[in-house]
C-alpha cells in the first residue's frame, strides 16, 4: 500500500535542521585552505603531517559512512544524529585546542567518524519524515544544494574567520550549529529503526572500512604524486576486501547492507550517476581555484570569493529538478538533461584565455554546477525513493560513498591529464620545480630575475590554460557519455514506494 501522508510544518522545521549538520561537514572538507600558515606557525607539523592534517577527515568520513548508515538502521537515525553531534562538538573543541600536530591528526579523525554518522543520518531522516514523492523531491534538492554549498563555503569562512581570529576558530563555530540540533531534534525530528534489524555486523563493519580506506588512500595518494607500487597495492587490496565484503554479506542473515537493493535498477543507476556526477565536480574544481589565484593573480579569499559567483545558480538548479519532475517528466531525461548542461559548460571552459578570463570561467563553472546538481539531487531522490524507510540508512551511506570515490576518481584521473598536458607544453630545460605544478613555477620565478621570471610565468600559465582546454574538453566528452548512461539506466524509473523493495528477514536470506 501506498503512503500518502503529506509532511507538514513539523517536517519543513526538521529539514532546516538537519541541514546544520550536513552544511558542518561538508563545510569541513573544505575549511582548513586558508589556515596552513598559522597551523605550520603555531604546531610546526612536518610536511608528512600536514598532508595528515587535510586528509585524513576524508578518509576516515568515507571509510565509516556505511558502517554509520547500517549502525542508524538499528539503532534509530535521531539517535545516532545525536550522537554524532556529541562526538562533532567535542572533536571540533579538541582540534580548535590542538597544541601538536599529532593531536590535531587525531581530532581530524574523530570528525571523519562523528561526521560519518551525521551524513547518512539525515539523508535517511528526509526519506523518513517525507513520504510523498513530490516533497520527498523537494526536500532531497535542499539537501543536495547544501551539501553542495557547504563545501564551497569551507574556503569564504576560514578566510573570514583567520582575518580577525585565531586558526582554532574554524572548528569552534561548529559547537554552536550542534548545541542547536542538540535542543531542537527532540522535537522536530522523528526517531525511525529497522523493525527486523537483528544483531549488528561487526565482522561487515570491519570489511566496509578495510576495503574504502586504503583504496580511497591509494587513489588520492595517485593524484598528489602519481601511480606507485604502494598506492595501486592499496587500490588492489581495498577491491580485493570488497569483494570478501560481498561474500560475507550474502550469508550473513541479518546483513547490514542488504545487497538486493544494489538489483534494482532505480538504485543502482542513481549510484552510477552519483559517482560520474561527483567525478566532474570536483575534478575540476582545482583548475578553477589555481587559474583564479596563479593565472588572475587574485589573493587567496579573493578568489574563493569569486568562486561563489557560479553557486548562485546551483541554489536554482536542484528545485527546477525537482519542479519537473512532479511535473511529471521522466527523471532519465531530467538527469540526462543535467549532464548534457553540464558539458556546455565545459565545452565553454576550453574557450578560456590566458588573461582576462575571469567571466568565462564563471559562466562555465556556474553552467556545469548547475547542471550537476541537478543530476545529483535527481539520483539521490531516485536512491532514496528505492528503498523502503528501514533501509534508508545504509543505503544513504552507501550513496554518499559512491560519491566520495567519484570524487577522487576525478581529482586522480583528470588531475593526471592536466599534469600531462601542463608538462608537455614547457621545455624540458625548464627547472624541475616550474614543469610539475604551475605553483612551483610561481615559487620558482621569485627567486628569477627579470626577464627570466617574467618569460617563465608566461610559459606556465599558457601551458596551464591549454591544460584547463585539455581537461574540460575530456570532462565534456564524458559528461556525453555520462547522458547516455543516465538515459539507459534510469528511464522509465521511478521514485519508488516502500512497498516495492520488500525488507528479508533473517529466515528469507538464510532459505
Amino acid at each position: 500500500m501506498h503512503e500518502t501522508r503529506r509532511a507538514g510544518r513539523r517536517e519543513w522545521a526538521g529539514l532546516i535542521v538537519l541541514i546544520l549538520p550536513l552544511l558542518l561537514v561538508s563545510m569541513d572538507v573544505s575549511v582548513l585552505y586558508f589556515t596552513v600558515p598559522f597551523i605550520s606557525r603555531d604546531l610546526a607539523p612536518s610536511s608528512t603531517e600536514q598532508l595528515w592534517i587535510f586528509d585524513i577527515y576524508g578518509f576516515v568520513l568515507a571509510g565509516f559512512l556505511i558502517t554509520m548508515g547500517a549502525l542508524g538502521d538499528r539503532v534509530g537515525r535521531r539517535r545516532l544524529l545525536m550522537i554524532g553531534a556529541v562526538g562533532f562538538s567535542a572533536a571540533s573543541a579538541l582540534a580548535a585546542y590542538s597544541d601538536t600536530a599529532p593531536t590535531l591528526i587525531a581530532a581530524r579523525a574523530i570528525l571523519g567518524v562523528a561526521g560519518a554518522t551525521l551524513m547518512p543520518s539525515t539523508l535517511a531522516l528526509v526519506r523518513n519524515m517525507f513520504h510523498d514523492e513530490k516533497q520527498r523531491g523537494t526536500a532531497i534538492a535542499v539537501w543536495t544544494a547544501v551539501m553542495a554549498s557547504g563545501i564551497a563555503l569551507g574556503p569564504i569562512v576560514s578566510g573570514a574567520l583567520v582575518e580577525h581570529f585565531w586558526w582554532g576558530s574554524v572548528f569552534l563555530i561548529n559547537i554552536p550549529a550542534m548545541v542547536l540540533l542538540l535542543a531542537l531534534a527532540p522535537f522536530l525530528l522523528p526517531e525511525h529503526r529497522n523493525p527486523v534489524s537483528g544483531r549488528f555486523d561487526f565482522a561487515g563493519a570491519v570489511l566496509s572500512i578495510a576495503a574504502v580506506l586504503p583504496a580511497i588512500w591509494g587513489i588520492k595518494e595517485i593524484a598528489a604524486h602519481g601511480a606507485g607500487t604502494a598506492r595501486l597495492m592499496a587500490i588492489a587490496a581495498g577491491l580485493l576486501i570488497v569483494v570478501a565484503f560481498v561474500r560475507h554479506q550474502r550469508r550473513r542473515p541479518d546483513p547490514m547492507l542488504d545487497l538486493a537493493i544494489l538489483r534494482r535498477p532505480a538504485f543502482a543507476g542513481s549510484v552510477a550517476v552519483s559517482l560520474l556526477g561527483t567525478f566532474a565536480l570536483a575534478g575540476f574544481a582545482i583548475f578553477s581555484t589555481q587559474y583564479l589565484q596563479l593565472v588572475l593573480g587574485m589573493s587567496p579569499l579573493e578568489g574563493a570569493l569569486w568562486s561563489l559567483v557560479p553557486t548562485a545558480g546551483v541554489g536554482a538548479a536542484a528545485p527546477l529538478a525537482a519542479a519537473l519532475a512532479r511535473r511529471g517528466v521522466d527523471r532519465a531525461r531530467i538527469t540526462a538533461a543535467g549532464f548534457v548542461a553540464a558539458g556546455c559548460g565545459f565545452v565553454l571552459l576550453t574557450t578560456v584565455p590566458a588573461e582576462s578570463g575571469l567571466w568565462v570561467l564563471l559562466a562555465g563553472a556556474g553552467i556545469y554546477a548547475a547542471g550537476l546538481v541537478v543530476v545529483l539531487s535527481t539520483a539521490t531522490e531516485l536512491a532514496i525513493g528505492a528503498v523502503p524507510p528501514e533501509r534508508a540508512g545504509a543505503s544513504s551511506a552507501l550513496m554518499e560513498t559512491a560519491s566520495e570515490f567519484g570524487g577522487a576518481l576525478g581529482i586522480a584521473i583528470l588531475g593526471s591529464i592536466g599534469t600531462a598536458v601542463y608538462r608537455s607544453r614547457l621545455d624540458d630545460h625548464l627547472p624541475a620545480a616550474a614543469r610539475e605544478t604551475l605553483g612551483g613555477a610561481v615559487a620558482t620565478a621569485a627567486h628569477l630575475p627579470e626577464p627570466a621570471a617574467g618569460h617563465l610565468l608566461g610559459a606556465a600559465r599558457e601551458a596551464f590554460v591549454a591544460d584547463i582546454h585539455a581537461v574540460a574538453g575530456a570532462t565534456a566528452g564524458i559528461m556525453l557519455l555520462a547522458a547516455v548512461v543516465a538515459l539507459t539506466l534510469l528511464r522509465g524509473r521511478p521514485a519508488a514506494e516502500p512497498g516495492n523493495v520488500p525488507i528479508r528477514t533473517p529466515d528469507e536470506v538464510a532459505a
